[in-house]
């Protein structure tokens, strides 16, 4: 399913959550709480929000989460590894049934060879799977913008998830 009005996507998802008496944890590190305040608008979030982190800096994901800290200095904190890592940690450490992590360039600084800005890695993990994707986005957008759509890129692949079972 692609919605393009905001409210539809987070109430279809938070539909699915509460349908099947699911929660959700959340690790966000290029969308800075946005992620985690666009599912919680939604009345009736804490029927399925088990618990939500700001990992902004390295050590966040490595304190709070449990990211390696071997995997961001091997392959830095905007990586597919890392993105991966940040979900399952979450999602072990939470014990939630599906924990999703964001970790990105929204610019318009942080650029670095191979990793532009608009670059981001949504992680999600269930007990099925643990699955990454990576997105580029365009690196003209402003701050705000770029994190809008990080968070729409994310809600977007998380309904996907949720709607595969």
């Amino acid at each position: 399913m692609i919605f393009k009005d905001k409210q539809k996507l987070e109430k279809a998802i938070s539909k699915i959550l509460i349908d099947n008496g699911l929660v959700i944890s959340i690790a966000e590190s290029c969308t800075g709480g946005l992620l985690s305040s666009r599912l919680t608008d939604i009345s009736g979030s804490s029927d399925y929000t088990k618990a939500n982190f700001i990992t902004y800096s390295n050590d966040a994901k490595v304190a709070l989460l449990g990211v390696s800290d071997v995997t961001i200095r091997t392959y830095g904190a905007v990586s597919e590894q890392c993105a991966r890592e940040m979900s399952e940690c979450l999602y072990r450490k939470t014990n939630a049934d599906v924990a999703i992590s964001t970790t990105g360039i929204a610019g318009p600084t942080g650029e670095t060879e191979g990793k532009p800005v608009g670059l981001m890695y949504v992680g999600i993990t269930n007990k099925y799977k643990s699955i990454v994707q990576q997105f580029r986005l365009n690196p003209k957008w402003n701050r705000l913008k770029m994190k809008h759509e990080f968070t729409q890129c994310a809600l977007q692949m998380l309904l996907d998830s949720l709607s595969e079972g």
